[in-house]
């Protein structure tokens, strides 16, 4: 089953959204046969690198809302975070641009270091309140995460490296119709949208197997061996 994920490490519901799935996929009987990955999604590819204002402020100001207002409802999310096992820091969150941070992903999904990648990326913004936008703490985390310094750095500091590969992601994100994240689309067949509850994607995964590996219609009550006729031959089989 093969799971494709669309988010941005600045997203807050991605966050939670993985968490679900990823405790849905470890209690499905059929885990082993999961492959979850990961596509990029800049929820604003216009917005400015990290310049000192709070995410607070930041949310206040894009949606014109009071900043006790954005705090509330950041209180909300972070809420919903601990009920999932995260911890969201919001009042040192650094928001910024994030495409450094999409390209890099692209960059470790060639080595098979996506997966463990997106989580250091997501849990350095949300927990850790790193600038995701600065490429020494990018390459930092790359390290982390199992990658050589030199080659991130190369990556990173060539803007046209991996952008390809993010772009084309985001239009075909764009053809699906998506407008928002996250956004799970499960065989190229079932989508599932927002960071719906545990129990959504627990349903999901079971229903898409059930249909994609159908049960035989009928339980065999046949003995060890059989007699009948096909249309080339007649006799007693071994079952």
């Amino acid at each position: 089953m093969k799971i494709d994920v669309w988010s941005d490490f600045v997203c807050p519901f991605c966050y939670i959204g993985k968490r679900r799935l990823e405790q849905a996929v470890e209690q499905f009987p059929h885990k082993d046969d999961v492959a979850i990955e990961f596509k990029s999604f800049e929820l604003d590819p216009n917005a400015a690198v990290y310049s000192g204002k709070s995410i607070h402020e930041a949310i206040a100001e894009k949606y014109n809302i009071p900043v006790e207002q954005a705090k509330e409802t950041n209180a909300g999310l972070a809420h919903q975070a601990e009920a999932v096992g995260l911890t969201f820091h919001f009042e040192t969150m650094k928001p910024t641009n994030t495409f450094h941070a999409h390209r890099l992903a692209k960059y470790a999904k060639t080595l098979g270091k996506e997966t463990i990648l997106t989580e250091k990326l997501l849990h350095g913004y949300f927990t850790d309140s790193v600038n995701l936008s600065d490429i020494d703490t990018l390459a930092a985390i790359a390290v982390d995460a199992g990658l050589d310094k030199a080659s991130v750095l190369k990556v990173l500091q060539d803007e046209n490296a991996y952008a390809k590969e993010v772009r084309a992601d985001e239009t075909l994100a764009q053809q699906y119709g998506v407008t928002g994240v996250p956004f799970f689309v499960i065989n190229n067949k079932y989508a599932i949208s927002g960071a719906q509850p545990l129990e959504t994607f627990t349903s999901a995964l079971e229903q898409v197997w059930e249909e994609e590996n159908p049960k035989p219609r009928f339980k065999d009550l046949s003995s060890s061996k059989t007699e009948f006729c096909t249309g080339n031959d007649c006799g007693e089989i071994d079952k």
